[in-house]
């Protein structure tokens, strides 16, 4: 019987085959909890067949199967759907068994305490920065975000550093056209972008000023898995009449926390 034969990364042949059943319920799966979590809130299922482009009787199946094994819930109110307690379970697992997000975690809260300024633990998840964690800090008008938030990579001193190391090719294929327009119009150009994404590797650390509104300031240090690459940063939210000196006293309080949770 003859079969197809594909060649993978590494040259190695590999058979392929159309996906089971199963693996397409699980990319719907996957698909609906991605959807939730970037809608950020409950959306009925005629909705949310509609934006998945998929016929409600299979979106309508999936969402049920998913709120009788607790992983979604529906709003009596409103019938709108949204994700259940399990899910947060879940995630606390992640935080307390996942050795750098724990430790991450708590040196997130150590800084803030110890600055007094908004500290942020940062990753990438799906072509978006995120936040993992966050402890906000202790001035009068404060800086803070919500955990969970995914955020365009541009706008954020961290996004710079986390795609330290890719090519342009993978930043342009990362990077969505209108990621490059911050909230106030203004657009990054690409060259630039780039360009301050080398400049970031080179010095070791981001600051930005001004991106998302024009009262913050953006400090970001990176943190290194084994082989040396960045896997996620630590970064301080300031207000941006700092003086100089008291920016660099930071930025060196955060790259020590930075190497602290590196792994090389």
């Amino acid at each position: 019987m003859e079969q197809d034969v594909g060649t993978d990364a590494e040259g190695r042949a590999s058979r392929t085959r159309p996906a089971t059943r199963r693996e397409r319920s699980v990319d719907r799966i996957v698909q609906i909890l991605e959807f939730l979590h970037g809608h950020g809130e409950g959306i009925r299922i005629g909705a949310l067949a509609k934006a998945l482009g998929a016929p409600r009787s299979s979106i309508y199946t999936v969402v049920n199967d998913l709120t009788e094994a607790g992983l979604l819930e529906v709003s009596p109110d409103d019938a709108r759907i949204f994700f259940g307690k399990r899910m947060y379970l879940y995630g606390l697992n992640y935080i307390r068994e996942n050795s750098l997000a724990k430790r991450a975690r708590a040196e997130v809260d150590r800084l803030a305490k110890e600055t007094g300024e908004t500290c942020e633990f940062c990753m990438l998840q799906t072509g978006r920065y995120t936040i993992m964690h966050m402890c906000p800090g202790t001035r009068p008008f404060r800086i803070s975000s919500a955990v969970g938030l995914q955020i365009p990579i541009p706008w954020t001193a961290s996004g710079r550093l986390l795609l330290a190391g890719h090519s342009r090719a993978e930043i342009e294929a990362l990077i969505a056209p209108e990621d490059l327009m911050l909230p106030d119009g203004r657009r990054i150009m690409i060259d630039d972008f780039i360009e301050a994404i080398a400049q970031s590797r080179k010095d070791g650390f981001c600051l930005t000023k001004g991106l998302v509104d024009a009262f913050t300031q953006c400090l970001a240090a990176p943190i290194y898995n084994a082989e040396g690459h960045v896997e996620a940063t630590i970064c301080l939210v300031l207000p941006i009449d700092l003086s100089d000196d008291q920016t660099a006293a930071l930025r060196d309080r955060l790259l020590r926390s930075g190497q602290s949770l590196s792994t090389r």
